[in-house]
C-alpha cells in the first residue's frame, strides 16, 4: 500500500470515529442536559448516568441505538442549557418549548448537524442567535419565538438550504433581516426591532402576504388569481358539456409526474404515488396482507429500492374536509415521534383512496406472538410480556400528554401493538380515527374499536377521552398475561364469562392466578409479577371513568410506585359493591319460575 493511500485510509477511519457516538456519550450528553436544566427529582428520574444507552429513557426516542428526538415540552424547567448536546450527531428533533429555560443558545447546538427541526419557543432565553446555527444544513424547522434574544440575524440563517419555517417573534431582535431569509415559505419576525416596518418592501410575517408593500408583486398576484378564475370557469363548463353529452362512463384519476418526491410540512413525510404503490403490493395482492380491522387492511410491501414497508389501506376514504383535511391530521401523526409509537413514512391521497405508508414490523403484532405462533417460533416469554406492557404505557402517555393537540388512540388492543427486531413495543395505529369519515360506519354511535376492548361510556354514548385509551389498555394486559382474546365464546362451555375481564375478576377473586397465566409460558413467570399487572389492569378497566388512572399513574405503577395504596382503595370499593349487590339479590329472592329475568339483573351490575 502506498503512503498515499495510507494517509487516506487514516483519514477514512478517522473520520468514521469522529462520526460515532458512543451510547455512553449520548448518556452523559442527556443527563449533563437534565441536570442543567434543574430537574426535579421527580422529573426525568429513569435518565441514569449508570445505564450504558439511554434509547430507554422517557421522553427521548432512538433509531438504531442512537438518540434520534427528545422531547421535553411545557415541563416547568428553569435552569439553563447545556453545551454538552452538542456530541448528539444523530439528533434530529429538539423540541424544550414552553419552559422557563434561561441563559444563552450554546454554540455548541451547530454541531447538531442531523437536525431538522429546532423548537425552543416560548422560553426565557437571552443572548445573541448563534451564527453556528448556519452549520444545520438539514434544519428545516427553527423556533426561536417568544423569548428575550438580542442582537442582529447571523447572516449565517440565510444559507440554510432547507430552512421551510423561521418562527423569531417577540424577541428584543434588532438590524436588517437578511434579504433571503424572506424566501422561506413561513417566517415571522413580529413583535421586535428588526427592519421589516412600512418603510421597507416585506412584510414581518408571511401570513400576512407581503403583496400590499410591493406594487409589482400585488399586480402579478392578481394576474395569476385572474388566470386561475378562468382556467376554473373554463373547467366547470367543459365538464358540464361533458356530462350532458353523457360521455362520463368511468372515473379516471391519473397520478401527477413527480408526485412521489413531493413533501409536506412536518415530519419529511414522502408523499407516495398510487402507482408506486400498487406496485410495492403486487397490486395489493390479498398474499400480501399482514392484517385487517376497523379502519382497514395492511399490505407488506417492498419499495423500488427494496425497503419494506406497512401499506394500510383506509377503508373511509372519503375523510370530512376532503384532502386538505386528511393532510392536516396526517401532519399532525407525523410530530408525535417517541422510540414506543410506530414511525409515519408517508401517505398516498387520491380522489378515492387514502392510505399511510410504515416501517415494516418483521416481528409483526403482539397479538399474533400471543395466539398465531407458527412451529418453530419461540413463544414471547415473561420478561418480553413486562417490556412490552411498560413501553405500550409510555406511548400511550406520550400521545396523552406531551402532544399538543393531545391524541386518542380509541382502538388498543394487542393487535396494534407491534413489534421491532428487538421486540420493543411499538403502538400502531393511533389518530386514525380521526382520518376517516365516522359517517360512513355502520355503528350508530360512531364508535370506533373493537368489542372487548371497548370502555363502556365509549360504548354507550360514542364519547370517547383518554380514559377509553386506558381501559383498552387494560384489556391488553389481560392479553398479555392469559395469551386469550377479549372475547371468547368457547368459554361458554365451562362457564358464563365470554369476556376476558369478567373470567380473570372471577378468577382473581377465588386467588386461581395459575389458572390465569398464559399454558404458553409454562409456568416460567413470576407469579407477584404476573399479579402486579393484574392489578393494573383491573384498575384501568374500572365501569367509572374517573376512577381509572392516568397512562403516567399507570407507568409509575409498573415501576413499582403506588400500586399497593390503590389496589387497596379499589378492593374496598369493589367489596363494598359486591356485598351491596348480594343484599338485594337476597331482598328479592326470586325464584325459579319469577317472571323477572335474573340474568339480565346480573349482567346490570358492574363488570
Amino acid at each position: 500500500m502506498s503512503f498515499g493511500m495510507e494517509l487516506a485510509f487514516a483519514a477514512l477511519i478517522l473520520a468514521c470515529l469522529h462520526s460515532f457516538v458512543s451510547p455512553d456519550a449520548q448518556g452523559d450528553a442527556l443527563y449533563a442536559l437534565r441536570k442543567s436544566l434543574n430537574a426535579s427529582v421527580d422529573q426525568l428520574k429513569d435518565w441514569n448516568p449508570n445505564q450504558v444507552s439511554p434509547c430507554t429513557w422517557s421522553k427521548v426516542s432512538c433509531i438504531n441505538n442512537n438518540v434520534d428526538s427528545i422531547s421535553l415540552t411545557s415541563m416547568g424547567f428553569s435552569g439553563i442549557l447545556s453545551p454538552k448536546i452538542g456530541v448528539l450527531k444523530t439528533l434530529r428533533t429538539l423540541s424544550l418549548q414552553g419552559n422557563s429555560i434561561t441563559g444563552p443558545i450554546p454554540i455548541e447546538f451547530g454541531n447538531l448537524t442531523s437536525l431538522t427541526m429546532l423548537d425552543l419557543e416560548n422560553n426565557r432565553l437571552t443572548g445573541e442567535i448563534p451564527s453556528s446555527l448556519g452549520n444545520l444544513k438539514k434544519l428545516q424547522f427553527l423556533y426561536l419565538n417568544q423569548n428575550n434574544l438580542t442582537g442582529a440575524i447571523p447572516d449565517s440563517l440565510s444559507l440554510l438550504p432547507n430552512l421551510i419555517n423561521l418562527q423569531l417573534a417577540s424577541n428584543g431582535l434588532s438590524g436588517q433581516i437578511p434579504e433571503q431569509l424572506f424566501q422561506v415559505s413561513k417566517y415571522n419576525f413580529t413583535m421586535t426591532h428588526l427592519n421589516c416596518g412600512i418603510n421597507f418592501s416585506h412584510s414581518c410575517a408571511s401570513d400576512n402576504g407581503g403583496s400590499s408593500h410591493n406594487p409589482k408583486i400585488g399586480t402579478i398576484v392578481g394576474i395569476v388569481i385572474g388566470l386561475l378564475g378562468l382556467l376554473l370557469l373554463g373547467s366547470m363548463l367543459l365538464l358540464w358539456w361533458m356530462r350532458r353529452h353523457k360521455r362520463f362512463k368511468h372515473e379516471v384519476f391519473v397520478d401527477v409526474a413527480g408526485e412521489v418526491d413531493r413533501r409536506i410540512a412536518f415530519g419529511q413525510l414522502r408523499r407516495f404515488a398510487w402507482r408506486e404503490l400498487q406496485l410495492a403490493t403486487d397490486n395489493f395482492n390479498e398474499k400480501n396482507v399482514l392484517g385487517k380491522g376497523g379502519f382497514g387492511k395492511v399490505y407488506k410491501g417492498v419499495l423500488s429500492d427494496n425497503t419494506k414497508v406497512a401499506v394500510k389501506r383506509l377503508n373511509d376514504y372519503e375523510s370530512p374536509g376532503g384532502d386538505a383535511a386528511f393532510q392536516r391530521e396526517v401532519e399532525m401523526i407525523s410530530v408525535a415521534v417517541h422510540r414506543n409509537l410506530l414511525r409515519l413514512i408517508g401517505f398516498c391521497s387520491t380522489p378515492t383512496e387514502r392510505l399511510l405508508v410504515y416501517p415494516f414490523m418483521q416481528n409483526l403484532s403482539v397479538a399474533s406472538r400471543l395466539r398465531e405462533l407458527k412451529p418453530g417460533e419461540p413463544v414471547l416469554d415473561w420478561p418480553t410480556r413486562k417490556r412490552v406492557a411498560l413501553g405500550t404505557a409510555r406511548g400511550l402517555e406520550y400521545l396523552h400528554e406531551h402532544c399538543n393537540p393531545k391524541i386518542i388512540h380509541r382502538d388498543v388492543k394487542a393487535a396494534n401493538v407491534l413489534l421491532d427486531e428487538d421486540f420493543e413495543a411499538v403502538v400502531g395505529d393511533f389518530g386514525l380515527a380521526k382520518l376517516v369519515d365516522v359517517r360512513k360506519t355502520n355503528v350508530t354511535t360512531q364508535v370506533r374499536g373493537t368489542m372487548g376492548h371497548i370502555a363502556p361510556e365509549y360504548l354507550s354514548t360514542g364519547k370517547s377521552s383518554e380514559r377509553t385509551d386506558v381501559f383498552g389498555y387494560g384489556i391488553m394486559l389481560l392479553e398479555l398475561v392469559t395469551g386469550q382474546r377479549a372475547i371468547d365464546f368457547s368459554r361458554l362451555e365451562e362457564e358464563d364469562d365470554v369476556l376476558l375481564l369478567d373470567h380473570v375478576k372471577k378468577l382473581e377473586r377465588e386467588k386461581r392466578l395459575d389458572a390465569i397465566v398464559d399454558r404458553n409460558l409454562n409456568k416460567s413467570c413470576n407469579i407477584e409479577e404476573v399479579e402486579m399487572m393484574i392489578q393494573v389492569a383491573l384498575l384501568c378497566t374500572q365501569s367509572s371513568p374517573e376512577d381509572r388512572p392516568t397512562m403516567s399513574e399507570v407507568v409509575r405503577m409498573l415501576e413499582g410506585e403506588g400500586l399497593a395504596e390503590r389496589w387497596e382503595e379499589w378492593q374496598h370499593v369493589e367489596v363494598n359493591r359486591r356485598q351491596e349487590y348480594e343484599r338485594l339479590h337476597r331482598r328479592f329472592d326470586w325464584g325459579e319460575d319469577s317472571i323477572y329475568n335474573q340474568d339480565a339483573i346480573e349482567l346490570s351490575g358492574g363488570r
